[in-house]
């Protein structure tokens, strides 16, 4: 006797509610430019009246790259992964 088993009945305690999707899949890129401008935009902004009275007599472009240098590790390493996971459990509740 062969038993196949389908992943969409296997149940999380209730059998009429099937167990929770997988992984959500990656972002429109609506989404992306979305979570990009709500990681980079307060980022800069930080960053720009934390340090930006000692590079004010600096050259723009020097300016730049310092808050570049600066904002880019924290955005893409630190706020990004966050934003990541938060869509993912908000359209695994939608799913849900």
């Amino acid at each position: 006797m062969s038993t196949q088993q389908n992943p969409s009945a296997h149940t999380t305690g209730n059998p009429d509610r099937p167990a929770a999707r997988g992984p959500v899949g990656p972002p429109t890129k609506h989404q992306l430019a979305l979570m990009i401008w709500i990681a980079v935009f307060p980022t800069l902004t930080v960053i720009n009246l934390t340090i930006g009275p000692y590079l004010k007599d600096t050259n723009p472009v020097l300016r730049t790259f310092v808050l570049a240098t600066l904002a880019v590790p924290i955005v893409i390493y630190g706020l990004m992964p966050r934003l990541h996971r938060i869509r993912g459990r908000i359209l695994s509740r939608r799913a849900a």
